[in-house]
């Protein structure tokens, strides 16, 4: 387990006294030392920690580790309730000097890797997108190699490709993305894989669908419809649609998600088979998750003026994901369907509304 720049993997019990361990140990490059226990910081969810899965991942995970354990960082000012939530810094994905010194200085060992630009703005800006997705990936993958941290890096259902198998997409198959977002995370996958196979790295990635909350606004993905949708529909009773009505896609509630990372994140190394991994919890279309919105607000209208970009993005990804090896290797399994999506989505929405003392339909 472990890097093979590192001579040694410890572990502490949890009858240790790890501060006096500690304090026996003489550190070298050749050794790398781990503890997931609470007084020690060891997760350090990097960037973009203030996006859409960051800062729920971190709070799952300071429930279960103490809040001084889990840092989360972003290039953004954080509002109120996430600074008193939990210890916070700022942290630039492309300034490998500062994440070297932030790694060292707190003594991570858990490295969780958010940034990136998503499919949409990526296309607006691959420049930019290829900076922050690719550069900014082999910064945290070389730091985690550096210092032996295990790490994990998402991926997604851009990924994928038209040349792809779409109904439903395996782990392993030809990818071919169309969009800088895609080529960035294929990129991804593979150096992770790289790394694990020649040194050691204990990498994880899991391809997410698209990932559906309420606490969050849409950060630029070709899937934010399945989001503004429940926003709309709740405030104007009026939705307009960039995506045809029957273009199906993957989605998932963002509590399956985090699920998912946290169970995939604990899993031990010798029952994974893959380092990539499809997690899938339904299919829908934009059609269908309307229909199943006006069960509860029957008046809410939806009308479609499909977006060029964007609907040939989605056509060119898979309907459907096979996420049988995850369901195998490791035990994933969802737990919400569309009935329940809907229903939460549309209570969570109307809960946040109320007390921010806006009007709700």
């Amino acid at each position: 387990m472990g890097c093979t720049h590192f001579l040694s993997w410890l572990s502490f019990g949890p009858n240790n006294n790890v501060t006096a361990q500690l304090k026996n140990i003489i550190y070298t490059k050749n050794i790398c030392f781990s503890s997931l226990f609470h007084n020690l910081k060891h997760i350090f969810p990097c960037k973009g920690g203030l996006g859409q899965l960051g800062s729920g991942l971190a709070q799952i995970l300071r429930e279960q580790y103490g809040k001084e354990n889990v840092i989360l960082s972003d290039i953004k000012k954080p509002p109120a309730h996430v600074l008193s939530s939990g210890p916070f810094v700022y942290a630039d994905v492309l300034d490998f000097k500062q994440l070297r010194e932030l790694i060292v200085n707190h003594r991570i060992t858990w490295l969780v890797h958010y940034s990136a630009l998503l499919s949409a703005v990526g296309e607006a800006n691959v420049a930019l997108a290829r900076k922050i997705n690719i550069s900014g990936l082999h910064n945290v993958l070389d730091l985690a190699l550096e210092n032996c941290l295990r790490i994990f890096v998402p991926s997604t259902i851009g990924a994928f490709g038209p040349s792809s198998p779409r109904d439903p997409a395996p782990d392993l198959c030809v990818q071919r993305p169309r969009t800088i977002y895609g080529v960035s995370k294929v990129h991804g996958e593979l150096m992770g894989e790289y790394l694990h196979h020649k040194y050691g790295l204990d990498f994880r990635c899991l391809r997410y669908p698209g990932v559906i909350s309420a606490h969050t606004h849409p950060g630029g993905g070709t899937t934010d419809y399945a989001v503004q949708i429940f926003h709309d529909a709740v405030s104007t009773g009026n939705h307009e649609c960039y995506l045809r009505s029957d273009t199906r896609l993957p989605m998932m509630h963002i509590s399956d998600c985090h699920r998912a990372t946290v169970e995939f994140m604990h899993a031990p190394e010798s029952q994974l088979s893959l380092r990539t991994y499809n997690i899938a919890a339904m299919s829908f279309t934009p059609e269908e998750v309307a229909l199943e919105i006006q069960k509860h607000v029957p008046e809410f209208k939806v009308t479609y003026k499909p977006d060029t970009v964007r609907q040939t993005i989605a056509d060119s990804w898979p309907v459907r994901f096979d996420d049988s090896n995850a369901r195998r290797d490791w035990g994933w399994a969802p737990v919400y369907g569309l009935e329940g999506l809907v229903s939460d989505m549309l209570r969570s929405i109307r809960e946040k509304r109320t007390v921010e003392g806006l009007p709700v339909s």
